[in-house]
């Protein structure tokens, strides 16, 4: 049985810790016990107050054995036996006389005070000191399969942030007074918030603080791009690396899941009103979420078979697990989103005729139609387009051929042309499904490459080859009309263009030839024009997209309204899921004037009662 009256002494420490009379660091392991021993005196009782061996890793919590109320009356150096107890010094919160040590961090020595009185947690740091004591952590990184391993699965590669692990990364963020890393994110999540919570052990709140604005966080801590916005405007990372931002938003979501502590939200009263979604990516899927708390009822449209658009079909397993993208919307389900497969909208059902039945129409189908170089032999056997590829491996399951109907495509020397994630995707797929060689061909350097630079990275780690600064000039066919090489020229960058990037320019006479039985083409993808052919009185934009204000994301049709890649061509996920909530808030707007309308005139034209 543990005594009831015996409560623990409890401080933090930080870095490496120096004795203030010796200068001998506190940071020493014995053989005994891996740990540092100091003498601590209370009631002229003698007791071993024990420190971590780990000091070099930021707030480490230690503690001793003291019954409840006593003080400590004395803190000996374990090297030269003299009291560390600060006489002079008074504990900010209780008054109590205060042991000192200091601190070594960011090469400078910074006194630091603990409290003698038990019970009393202060400690004489300043928030400056703190922060400078953080820079000194490093950015923690993500432990993944080894590259020898995963080219032969489909496993997820990163295995995520540990606890552990997380304490350390949320430790770093400065909690700035005016956090630009929210600016850098579409959604606008309380990024210094649910990092402050996790470092405060609350994991399932930091869950919840995200979900306030982004309901598919294990998504976006996946697949986004932090490195361009949010992570990009991080402070810590103008002097050092960033806060993994992402990394810690994926660590709380898992969480949450995997502790079974999802939460169905409170529902606000039913408003009686029916808004239609056509498509299940992430705009529409942010939006439907949205629309359903506020009340109102949502079906959503999905053309295939599987829930998700882009997350289902365009992302590897490898990358984004499709048990994760299900979890997702089964939570969109018990909230009461109704979903509605295998119904193309344009071709099933026109917009107009879901307007007979729905007072407001959001269209988020995504930029799904392909796109081809229009060169030579572009028409011969084996030769893909990336989004055929990769929904016959990820929505058709052909890499589990034959557990699924769907044969992979085959190919021993594959060729993928592009520079972006998709094609990243590609060639980690193809290296995956059994291809002895896959050689990445990009028509820029390797500065300019549109891929997130951990795909670049896992790329070359699982040994893809890429051949930059080159551009295909036609295929080369085989009697049997299959493709077996792409001849390609060198190219030189020039100055840039209006992408801003610098414009490749082909080298006269270097033309050379890259032997391959399978070519995948991932150079961007365009609008479908289905849904666009039965409803022409909704305009679109000079690249074929649909238009739509950028205020309120409304088109030139009345109640219908539009977002994600559909609007502004191939984005990202959490861009995409932006621009959901923005339509969203404008049909909400839009809507309550609306009912507020006909409740007044009904109230009009009720009849007069004495």
């Amino acid at each position: 049985m543990v005594n009831q009256d015996v409560k623990y002494l409890k401080f933090k420490t930080y870095l490496s810790t120096y004795c203030p009379h010796c200068n001998n660091t506190l940071n020493v392991e014995t053989k005994e016990n891996k740990s540092v021993n100091f003498k601590a005196i209370y009631k002229k009782e003698e007791v071993e107050l024990k420190l971590s061996p780990y000091l070099d890793v930021f707030d480490v919590e230690c503690s001793v054995d003291l019954k409840d109320g006593t003080v400590l009356e004395d803190l000996i150096c374990p090297h030269c036996d003299t009291s560390l107890i600060n006489k002079s010094v008074k504990c900010g919160e209780c008054e109590s006389p205060v042991s000192e040590v200091t601190i070594h961090a960011a090469s400078k020595l910074i006194p630091f005070y603990i409290c003698s009185k038990n019970g009393c947690e202060w400690h004489g740091l300043t928030k400056r000191d703190e922060r400078r004591i953080k820079l000194k952590i490093p950015r923690q990184a993500m432990p993944e399969q080894d590259q020898k391993l995963r080219i032969h699965n489909h496993q997820e590669v990163p295995y995520g942030y540990t606890s552990e692990l997380a304490l350390l990364e949320a430790g770093r963020c400065l909690q700035c007074k005016n956090p630009q890393c929210v600016l850098g994110c579409p959604v606008n999540i309380d990024i210094p918030s649910f990092i402050s919570l996790i470092a405060e052990d609350k994991f399932n709140e930091a869950a919840k603080k995200i979900k306030e604005r982004n309901i598919l966080p294990a998504v976006c801590g996946r697949v986004c791009p932090q490195e361009s916005q949010c992570e990009e405007k991080c402070i810590l990372g103008f002097k050092d690396e960033p806060v993994a931002i992402g990394r810690l938003e994926r660590f709380v979501a898992d969480y949450e899941r995997k502790m079974d502590l999802v939460e169905v939200p409170v529902i606000k009263e039913d408003t009686g009103m029916k808004i239609a979604v056509i498509g299940s990516g992430p705009a529409g899927l942010t939006l439907a979420a949205d629309m359903r708390q506020l009340g109102y009822g949502v079906t959503v449209f999905e053309a295939l078979h599987e829930t998700g658009g882009v997350l289902t079909y365009g992302i590897p397993e490898f990358r984004l697990p499709k048990s994760i993208v299900q979890f997702e919307i089964q939570y969109l389900k018990e909230i009461g989103v109704r979903f509605e497969l295998n119904h193309v909208i344009g071709n099933i059902l026109t917009v107009d005729e879901l307007l007979e039945h729905f007072d407001a129409v959001f269209v988020g189908v995504g930029a799904g139609l392909p796109k081809f170089m229009n060169i030579k032999g572009e028409s011969l056997g084996n030769i893909y387009s990336s989004n055929e590829y990769l929904t016959r491996m990820n929505l058709m399951k052909a890499y589990k051929f034959p557990e699924y109907d769907t044969p992979k495509p085959k190919g021993n020397k594959v060729v993928v042309i592009g520079g972006g994630n998709v094609a990243m995707d590609c060639a980690r797929t193809a290296i995956r499904t059994g291809s002895s060689e896959v050689t990445i061909v990009y028509r820029r350097s390797r500065h300019e490459l549109p891929a997130r630079a951990e795909e670049v990275h896992h790329a070359e780690e699982e040994g893809i080859r890429f051949r930059l600064l080159t551009n295909p000039i036609q295929y080369i066919g085989t009697d049997h009309n299959t493709v077996k090489g792409l001849e390609c020229i060198q190219m030189e960058l020039g100055e840039p263009d209006e992408s801003g990037r610098r414009r490749p320019i082909p080298i006269e006479d270097s033309n050379f030839t890259i032997e391959c039985d399978l070519a995948v083409v991932a150079i961007g993808t365009g609008p479908n024009p289905i849904i666009f052919q039965s409803t022409p009185d909704m305009e679109l934009n000079k690249w074929g997209y649909i238009k739509a204000d950028e205020e309120t994301l409304e088109t030139t049709k009345p109640f219908v309204y539009a977002g994600g890649d559909i609007v502004t061509g191939s984005a990202t996920v959490i861009e995409a899921m932006g621009a959901g909530r923005i339509a969203a808030n404008a049909i909400h707007e839009k809507l309550s004037k609306k009912r507020k309308k006909k409740a007044l005139k009904r109230a009009k034209m009720a009849p007069l009662t004495n």
